[in-house]
């Protein structure tokens, strides 16, 4: 009887410890793939934004101008501390002076500001601290009135792999029961960055397939090319030919490349919107699904405003 106890209690030990492994083995398919389509989706990049009271409405002359900007990374792209910007504009240098205006890297202290992920769904984030060494209001000025314009620039990347059906046989008489059928695929929701692909086109003549990839901002801000200076972005002395630019490449694995257009690896968008075609020879002779791999790199600016009110200190 004792020596059946035993058994039973060693039995039920060795099922528990059985259970507490399998518990430990991580979270399940279903729950890593609905992250992970979390991650993959939206139109957000960096988004920033003035914590409360800093700086307030209103203060004096004989005040110090602190401001704090928080910075939020809530796309899945990584920013590293040269490829973010942040430049508080819209005032007189010589009157709120000390360099409130001078360019400063989104990621300064951190060194790197990671996107969201799996494990982090919210993306990572930062604090800068702005700060006006003095303010000299004019002879007879009793009250300044500045809009503060808060600026975001910042190099981003969007990549999009929507699965495609090509079929090199799709005009061939077959008794072949078909995988699927060529046709438009639909990406609606973004792909967590604030520009994205909306949908993609696909042609069959022959074997080849043409794909029209259709490019949208869906964001707030403003586009200008991956190769522009991201500390002068949004200013007066920018380069106006770098507006608007998207660079871009495109693979696909079923099928060798012909050619891409716009020719170059750039597009151009147009109110907003854009357009690839890209060819390639299908191999094969009959339908199958493939990911289509593009990449877009793109500098992005974004702003908003903050008034504030300087007056005189009474003597």
């Amino acid at each position: 009887m004792q020596k059946r106890m035993i058994l039973s209690v060693a039995l039920l030990v060795l099922i528990l410890f059985i259970t507490s492994c399998s518990k430990g083995a991580g979270p399940a398919p279903s729950d890593t793939a609905a992250a992970l389509k979390q991650v993959q989706s939206g139109s957000q990049g960096i988004e920033i934004n003035l914590l409360a009271n800093f700086p307030p409405p209103t203060l004096y002359d004989q005040d110090q101008l602190e401001m704090i900007v928080e910075v939020n990374n809530k796309g899945n792209h990584d920013i590293d501390a040269s490829s973010c910007f942040i430049q508080i504009t819209g005032f007189d240098p010589n009157i709120i002076r000390g360099g409130l205006n001078i360019p400063r890297s989104c990621a300064e202290r951190v060194g790197r500001l990671p996107g969201k992920n799996i494990y982090n769904l919210a993306g990572e984030s930062n604090q800068l601290e702005f700060r006006s060494s003095s303010i000299f209001l004019p002879e007879g000025v009793f009250e300044y009135n500045p809009t503060l314009n808060i600026q975001s620039c910042y190099n981003y990347h969007t990549r999009a792999s929507p699965q495609v059906c090509v079929d090199p046989a799709l005009y061939q008489i077959t008794s072949e029961q078909k995988v699927c059928t060529p046709s438009s695929v639909g990406l609606g929701g973004g792909q967590g960055a604030p520009v994205g692909i909306s949908t993609v086109g696909v042609n069959m003549v022959g074997t080849r397939v043409i794909f029209e990839i259709n490019v949208q901002n869906f964001g707030s801000g403003k586009v200008s090319s991956p190769y522009s200076d991201l500390q002068s972005c949004g200013q007066p002395s920018s380069d106006i030919t770098e507006r608007d630019r998207v660079a871009y490449t495109v693979q696909f694995s079923g099928g060798s490349l012909i050619n891409c257009n716009p020719a170059g690896g750039i597009i151009r968008l147009n109110n907003g919107n854009g357009k690839i075609v890209c060819s390639f020879n299908v191999v094969g002779t009959g339908a199958f699904q493939s990911p289509l791999l593009i990449d877009l790199d793109y500098n992005y600016m974004q702003s908003f405003q903050k008034a504030i009110k300087i007056v005189k200190t009474p003597q």
